[in-house]
C-alpha cells in the first residue's frame, strides 16, 4: 500500500445508516414521522435510510390504485425525504411488504442496485403474505443484503418461525460469480416483524417486569435470544441489546398492552440484525474493493410516541465504515443529471436541473457547496 500512487490509495469514508422496521397494521401514515425518521436529531448526518414495513394495506382496491400510483407509505416518505437531498434508490413489495431505500444523491454513482427478489412463505409456501423481500446492492464497491421480513405468528409456531427463517436464507441466490449466495455478500441487514415470543413466563410476571424496566428477566426466553445460542448459522447475526419495552402488542391508539379478551403477552416481535462476512488476514492486505470494513451501532431503539398500529416501530442507526479507491472518484467537474424511471409507466417521469458531485463530497473533507438537484 505504501508502494501504491496517492491517487489510487483507498480512503476511508463512514456513511450513517437508519434502519426502520414497523408492522402498520394496514393504517395510513401519520401526520409527523420526525421521530422515526429522526429529522429533529441535529447530532445525525444520515447518509442512506432502509424503510421496511409489514402488513400494508393490501386490499383488492389498495393493490388495484398502488399499480398504476405509489402508495401512500412510499409517496410520504418520497415527500419527507426528497426535499432533504434524498433519492428513493430501490424498493420492492410483495403484498404487505414493502422495502425502501433511500440515499444522498452525492452517494448515487457508488450505489448499483443488482436485483430485487421476493420469497413467499405463505399458505402452502406460495402466499406472499409472509415471506421476504430482498434488494441486493453493490454500495461504494461493497456487496450488501437488505431483507425485509414477516415470520410466522402465535407462542406455537416457534419451529415455523425458524424454518421460515432459513427458507429466505436459502432462496437468496444471485447470478453472479462473485456473490453466488447471500452469505457471500460483505453485509446482510436482516429485520421485520419476526414474531419470535417470550416463554414460559406467565403474563402478570411479563407485564410487571415490563413496568419495573427489569428487560433483562425477560431477555433469557425470548425465543429469538434461544435459537441464536443452539443455531450456529442464526449466531452470526448480530443485534443490539435489548433496552426498550417489547413492540407488541398494543392497542391500537394507545400506549396500553393488549385488554382485549385474549390478553396477548407482550413480545419483542420487531427486529433488526445483522451479519458481516467473516474476512480472511489476506483480504486486509487488499486496498480494492475486499479492504475489511465495519459497522458500528450508534443506536436500537422503538418509537412510543406512534399509536396507529398494534406495534411500536423499531429503528437501528449505524455507521458504516468504507473504503473508497480514489482513483473510483470522477474528478471531472461535468454536471450530473438524475432521471426518475417509472416501472409502472415504463418511462421517465422526471428530469433534475443539473448537479455537480466533487471527491471531496466522498472524502468528508468539506461539505457540498451546490444545490441539491431538483427533479
Amino acid at each position: 500500500m505504501e508502494a501504491m500512487s496517492p491517487r489510487t490509495e483507498p480512503r476511508c469514508r463512514t456513511l450513517s445508516i437508519h434502519v426502520v422496521t414497523w408492522n402498520v397494521a394496514s393504517a395510513a401514515p401519520p401526520p409527523d414521522l420526525s421521530d422515526l425518521l429522526q429529522l429533529n436529531n441535529l447530532n445525525l448526518n444520515l447518509d442512506i435510510y432502509v424503510i421496511g414495513l409489514q402488513e400494508l394495506n393490501c386490499g383488492i382496491m389498495s393493490l388495484l390504485s398502488d399499480t398504476a400510483f405509489e402508495d401512500p407509505w412510499s409517496s410520504y416518505f418520497m415527500d419527507v425525504l426528497s426535499p432533504l437531498s434524498f433519492v428513493k434508490v430501490s424498493s420492492v413489495r410483495m403484498q404487505g411488504l414493502l422495502l425502501l431505500i433511500f440515499a444522498k444523491y452525492q452517494h448515487l454513482p457508488f450505489i448499483q442496485v443488482l436485483s430485487t427478489k421476493s420469497t413467499p412463505t405463505g399458505l402452502f409456501g406460495y402466499w406472499g403474505n409472509k415471506g421476504g423481500v430482498n434488494i441486493f446492492l453493490k454500495l461504494y464497491g461493497y456487496y450488501v443484503s437488505i431483507i425485509n421480513c414477516h415470520l410466522p405468528p402465535h407462542m406455537a409456531n416457534n419451529d415455523q418461525r425458524l424454518e421460515h427463517f432459513d427458507r429466505i436464507l436459502e432462496m437468496q441466490n444471485f447470478e453472479t460469480q462473485d456473490t453466488p449466495n447471500i452469505l457471500d455478500h460483505d453485509l446482510i441487514l436482516w429485520f421485520g416483524d419476526m414474531n419470535f415470543r417470550i416463554e414460559d413466563f406467565g403474563l402478570h410476571f411479563v407485564r410487571e417486569s415490563i413496568k419495573n424496566q427489569r428487560y433483562s428477566d425477560l431477555w433469557e426466553k425470548d425465543q429469538l435470544s434461544i435459537a441464536k445460542r443452539h443455531d450456529p448459522l442464526l449466531r452470526e447475526f448480530q443485534e443490539g441489546s435489548l433496552l426498550f419495552p417489547p413492540t407488541y402488542k398494543f392497542d391500537k391508539n394507545s400506549n396500553n398492552y393488549d385488554t382485549s379478551e385474549k390478553k396477548r403477552k407482550p413480545a419483542w416481535t420487531d427486529r433488526i440484525l445483522w451479519r458481516l462476512k467473516r474476512q480472511s488476514q489476506t483480504d486486509f492486505q487488499t486496498p480494492t474493493l475486499s479492504a475489511p470494513f465495519a459497522l458500528f451501532l450508534r443506536s436500537y431503539v422503538s418509537h412510543m410516541v406512534y399509536t396507529i398500529s398494534d406495534h411500536k416501530p423499531v429503528t437501528c442507526t449505524f455507521d458504516l465504515e468504507v473504503y473508497i479507491d480514489i482513483s473510483d472518484i470522477p474528478e471531472t467537474e461535468d454536471q450530473f443529471l438524475l432521471f426518475y424511471y417509472s416501472n409502472n409507466l415504463h418511462s421517465v417521469v422526471g428530469i433534475s436541473k443539473p448537479f455537480k458531485i466533487q471527491p471531496f463530497s466522498f472524502l468528508g473533507e468539506d461539505p457540498l457547496d451546490e444545490a441539491q438537484p431538483q427533479i
